[in-house]
């Protein structure tokens, strides 16, 4: 049975994965320098251990990621036999592309330096964009909390509920869910400018009145898309509007933002540690590593 890991990000989530996985917790100590510089150090041996590092990468990111490269090159400089880093929410995996001349492809070097830094295997949850997993030359997996916050939902007893997700690439998610949910689903239009990054988000055909409504999305950042989804279906004579997702970047005013457009309720996992992180993936994340180790 492997060790995990608890980076300072994922203290209480790694916690709750090895309860399931009925592993020891390594603590981990850490503090920041007056200059910012990050210090940790393992409160254990880990010579000849298999560890389970987990540190999600949410904001602030680069100080997260910094931690994650240190514990896996560490542990491996330590005597671990073999180390795994767990990274629920996984920062800059929107820049997977060029999209403009000159840009660089963030989430490729990310990679690059999660591998160079010793580990050996890889996982993630809700990835923004999937495709980034062939970057990897480890073993690398990318699970869903879907059906996990889809069963959540079940609990709330909704009015015959859609499932909507805000564009065409997160139909997945929402089938997931609507798939517990025994509801229908759909997608809406989003286009996003390059530039600026403000999306603007166009209406299908969907049947949403009198009727309940989730949006689904990998993650929330600003909360723009979603506060135009919610103005959208308002106008189709929708009733109760939910928010689920994976990751509850939630930055700024995106909460108050939301709820203040008419959302009943904003749900999302411990991927991510807010308020309103009411789902615990570390079930889907020891199904997970079960697979890998």
């Amino acid at each position: 049975m492997p060790l995990v890991v608890a980076g300072p990000t994922s203290a209480d989530l790694a916690r709750g994965l090895a309860s399931e996985l009925k592993a020891e917790v390594v603590p981990v100590q850490s503090k920041t320098f007056p200059d910012g510089e990050s210090y940790l150090r393992f409160e254990r041996d880990l010579r000849g251990e298999e560890v389970v590092i987990v540190q999600s990468s949410f904001p602030a990111q680069n100080r997260s990621l910094i931690e994650l490269f240190i514990m896996l090159d560490s542990a491996k400089d330590l005597g671990a036999e073999r180390a795994i880093a767990v990274v629920p929410y996984l920062a800059y995996a929107r820049q997977d592309k060029r999209f403009r001349s000159g840009e660089g492809i963030s989430v490729k070097t990310i990679v690059k330096l999660i591998e160079a830094s010793g580990a050996d295997a890889f996982l993630t949850v809700d990835v923004h964009e999937p495709d980034i997993m062939k970057f990897f030359r480890i073993p690398a997996m990318n699970s869903t909390a879907m059906p996990t916050i889809g069963r959540y939902l079940a609990a709330l007893n909704l009015k015959k509920p859609h499932v909507i997700a805000p564009d065409e690439f997160a139909i997945n998610l929402a089938e997931s869910v609507a798939k517990v949910l025994n509801a229908d689903h759909s997608f809406l239009r989003k286009h996003r400018d390059k530039v600026s990054g403000v999306p603007r988000t166009e209406l299908r055909e969907i049947d949403v009145k009198d009727r309940d409504a989730v949006i689904v999305d990998d993650m929330i950042s600003t909360g723009g898309t979603v506060i135009n989804v919610v103005k959208m279906l308002k106008e189709e004579g929708v009733n109760e509007i939910y928010v689920a997702c994976t990751h509850p970047l939630l930055l700024g005013e995106a909460k108050p933002n939301i709820l203040s457009a008419g959302v009943k309720k904003i749900l999302g996992t411990d991927s991510v540690a807010s308020d309103v992180s009411e789902v615990s993936i570390a079930s889907v994340l020891a199904e997970s590593l079960r697979k890998l180790l």
